[in-house]
């Protein structure tokens, strides 16, 4: 029998990113772009026309876990936690390395991977089984727990692209939990579902877990999670394991390291196939830049943005969460009133006031998304990391604990009680 049920061994994955030289910014410009497709491509093969930059998304990942290990995979984004689990799910082939797995292997990874968008929820289940290799009895024995769990009985007859995201993922997760293959691969995905069904979700993992015949690989950004779940943590960092050990000692390590890198002023690179992306994004606190700020500043995000093609009304989101991965709140304008160009334009500034959030000290981390009424273009995932300090912000030189990551700002009022009825009520008192 073999002492494992995951062998990574040197595992390197590389992507060669193309920097195009010029980029349409008019219609006639892509129509132009069009009919050049055929001369461009000719170029592109002598290097001329762009630059190539190789991209080591994993570099010499080597890890081993045993049957019944639940192993959490945590990074910052663009860590390479996604690839490597593309990598043992056999969806992406590496670069060089290799991975070996005994056992069947259930993945749950982007929304509506593994699922036949045509077929029905009903389909998709028994597709499902028969891709673990599982006899359609078996899977008979589990399909009322899987509808069960999942909530989706109404639409279990519907075809699976006319699901949103959150149904998608209810059902995904509850094939793979239920359907009993031997490696569980879970990734960030589940941050789709509401707070409910991930909380239902991270319980039903830990009973599938706890007999010790599961082997589980869980990806995520919360920390409190991780630490619940997983006895051991491996951190990734620039594509490469950073530590491995211990899953309270990794998560301590990765909070230390994400605290030291504190940012409010960030640039990106165009993510490739984006035709809208953010160029820059930056924290201002009560006007100034700054990585540090006192409780009771004045928050102003500011993202500049470009566009391939000339756009109206930019979708912003942002999430803020702890350190920890706690999600404390969100915003965007395309479910609520904002502004827009007059005419449509090809780079530009959002800026967006938050205010001033009640934080207790501490540190946070902001993720942003930039996109279009149809779907998001750039997402950019603990993007931003910034710290609230003490202030005596009441002037009575105290500072409330830190029982919660926010204090919230109320208004106290009293009133006297009517002295005669205290009167009677003491006399009515003492005469019983």
């Amino acid at each position: 029998m073999t002492t494992s049920a995951i062998k990574v061994e040197g595992i390197g994955k590389l992507y060669r990113l193309e920097h195009a030289a010029t980029r349409s910014t008019t219609f006639r410009d892509a129509l132009t772009r069009m009919a050049s497709a055929p001369l461009r491509r000719f170029q592109r093969l002598s290097g001329s026309e762009a630059t190539l930059e190789d991209f080591w998304a994993l570099k010499d990942v080597s890890f081993d876990v045993k049957p019944g290990e639940v192993v959490g995979i945590i990074g910052r984004n663009g860590a390479g936690k996604s690839t490597l689990l593309k990598v043992l799910s056999r969806i992406v082939e590496p670069t060089c390395g290799q991975a070996t797995m005994w056992g069947r292997v259930a993945s749950l990874l982007e929304v509506g991977t593994g699922f036949h968008p045509e077929l029905t929820g009903r389909e998709n289940i028994y597709l499902n089984g028969s891709i673990l290799g599982m006899r359609k009895r078996e899977i008979d024995a589990q399909f009322d727990a899987i509808v069960d769990f999942s909530e989706i009985e109404r639409f279990l007859d519907t075809p699976v692209k006319r699901y949103s995201s959150g149904m998608y993922v209810r059902l995904a997760f509850a094939v793979a939990a239920h359907l009993h293959p031997e490696i569980l691969i879970v990734d960030e995905v589940l941050a789709v579902g509401d707070a409910e069904f991930q909380k239902k979700c991270l319980g039903k993992m830990k009973q599938v877990s706890a007999g010790g015949d599961r082997t589980v690989l869980f990806v995520s950004h919360n920390m409190a999670a991780v630490r619940g779940l997983c006895a051991r943590g491996i951190w990734l960092k620039d594509g490469q394991v950073a530590m491995d050990g211990p899953a309270e000692g990794v998560v301590q390590s990765y909070l230390q390291a994400t605290a030291d890198a504190a940012s409010t002023r960030v640039e990106f690179r165009r993510p490739s196939g984006s035709a809208l992306w953010i160029k820059k994004a930056e924290i201002a606190f009560d006007g100034t830049s700054s990585v540090a700020a006192p409780m009771g500043s004045e928050i102003v995000l500011s993202v500049d943005f470009e566009s391939e093609i000339p756009i109206k009304h930019p979708r912003l989101g942002f999430v803020v969460q702890t350190l920890e991965g706690e999600k404390l709140f969100q915003s965007n304008n395309r479910y609520q009133p904002s502004p827009q160009f007059e005419l449509p334009v090809s780079t530009g500034t959002i800026t967006c006031s938050l205010g001033a959030p009640p934080f207790m000290p501490g540190m946070y981390v902001v993720s942003l998304w930039l996109g279009d009424t149809a779907a998001d273009h750039h997402v950019a995932l603990e993007a931003m990391v910034f710290e609230i300090t003490e202030k005596d912000l009441w002037g009575n030189g105290q500072i409330p604990p830190r029982v919660t990551p926010m204090w919230w700002p109320t208004t106290f009022s009293f009133s006297a009680l009517d002295s005669n009825l205290l009167r009677t009520t003491s006399d009515t008192y003492k005469s019983s």
